[in-house]
């Protein structure tokens, strides 16, 4: 059976990668950009100054940064007025997966028309987006250079997973330089999303040797790394690692695909408003001890991954010490121990469980669970 391998035409990672991205643009003979950011990169000034390098390359830039945290169908529709007021040509996502993932929305829906709520599902559009460069600035979601848009639909309370290379950008853009104000609570947070991206894409169904090549190496990375990260923001190295493990996780993820922790994070994302790096490393150590059964040898590659000496275990032993790693790592972090610490209401969770089960990541899990045994995992979580 054949697999495709999906990835932006360019990535550019590495200190000033920026700069290097601007000369691209120009070179691309883009004119009229939207930049789709958020209130914090706004006010940062980070927007202002990627406008002022863009101005000196002739790119004028009108700018929507009314991203929520966890971008909404209104997100979408808001920004795509403003996109063609000013007759853009092509859209920039500046910042982390929400900003991002909102660009996509507005881009998508911008050649294909109707409402994003449209395209729920997998290929459901028939046209590419416009043209979407995106910028960076965080180290974990990998929505940079995906195939996949999460957008929350505010009437039905969930959200949304739309999976189409059409959403894909043309120019990802990771500059550590950008990620260096990142304050230690969201690094954490992204850096186990990151690793989240990587032990789904590792022990799912649609799985390559190039997918595992990419997802082990990413969670070498980042244990060796985002511990560092998280404690001294300003560590040049840390920060540059934590990139290039981010988009390694994003390469195995975006062509294995994922599996219970994102189907059933997305339910809490969406219901809630949590984040959803928070989400991920919460249920990830839950997820594969009820994944182990079918996928204890990956888990032990994991374990060995994770720097853990797994001579003389068992597959079995290998699993175990592979979760109990996540849950050094968590800890180290000063990630919430359970789902109670976020609030979340033990009656809430048929409703979250029966929608995890229709969330297109839920299909590349290696063990087919039920809705008894997707609620089990929410309880065992809390």
């Amino acid at each position: 059976m054949s697999s495709t391998f999906f990835i932006p035409a360019v990535n550019i990672i590495g200190e000033n990668a920026l700069n290097d991205a601007v000369s691209h643009i120009k070179n691309l003979g883009l004119k009229h950009g939207l930049i789709v950011t958020d209130d914090f990169m706004n006010k940062s000034g980070t927007v202002q100054h990627i406008r002022d390098l863009l101005a000196k390359a002739n790119v004028n830039v009108a700018v929507y940064a009314g991203t929520q945290p966890n971008p909404t169908t209104k997100n979408v529709a808001d920004g795509l007025a403003i996109l063609k007021e000013n007759n853009c040509d092509f859209v920039i996502s500046l910042g982390g997966g929400s900003p991002h993932d909102c660009a996509k929305g507005v881009a998508l829906v911008a050649t294909n028309g109707g409402e994003i709520k449209d395209y729920e599902g997998v290929d459901r559009s028939k046209k590419p987006a416009l043209p979407l460069i995106a910028i960076n600035t965080t180290a974990g979601t990998a929505s940079e250079m995906t195939r996949f848009c999460i957008i929350t639909d505010e009437k039905r309370h969930i959200k949304m997973a739309i999976l189409t290379p059409h959403v894909t950008p043309i120019l990802s853009v990771n500059d550590p330089l950008l990620m260096k104000g990142m304050p230690p609570g969201l690094t954490a947070a992204t850096g186990m999303d990151a690793l989240t991206h990587a032990v789904e894409a590792y022990v799912s169904t649609a799985a390559t040797p190039i997918t595992d090549a990419c997802a082990l190496k990413a969670v070498t990375l980042i244990v060796n790394n985002l511990r560092t990260a998280v404690k001294e923001g300003s560590n040049m190295n840390a920060r540059e690692n934590m990139a290039y493990a981010q988009f390694l996780a994003g390469m195995a993820f975006n062509n294995a695909s994922l599996g219970y922790v994102h189907a059933m994070a997305h339910q809490l994302g969406g219901f809630y408003g949590l984040p959803h790096g928070v989400c991920n490393a919460v249920l990830l150590p839950h997820v594969q001890e009820y994944n182990a059964p079918s996928c204890a040898g990956r888990l032990k590659d994991i374990a060995k991954a994770m720097l853990v000496n797994v001579d003389g275990m068992t597959d079995e032993q290998g699993a175990k010490a592979c979760i109990a790693a996540i849950r050094q790592l968590s800890k180290d972090i000063n990630i919430p121990a359970n789902l109670t610490e976020l609030k979340v209401k033990a009656e809430d969770i048929p409703t979250l469980a029966t929608n995890a089960l229709k969330d297109a990541c839920a299909l590349t899990n290696p063990r087919t669970g039920n809705q008894a045994e997707v609620e089990a995992i929410f309880k065992s979580a809390m």
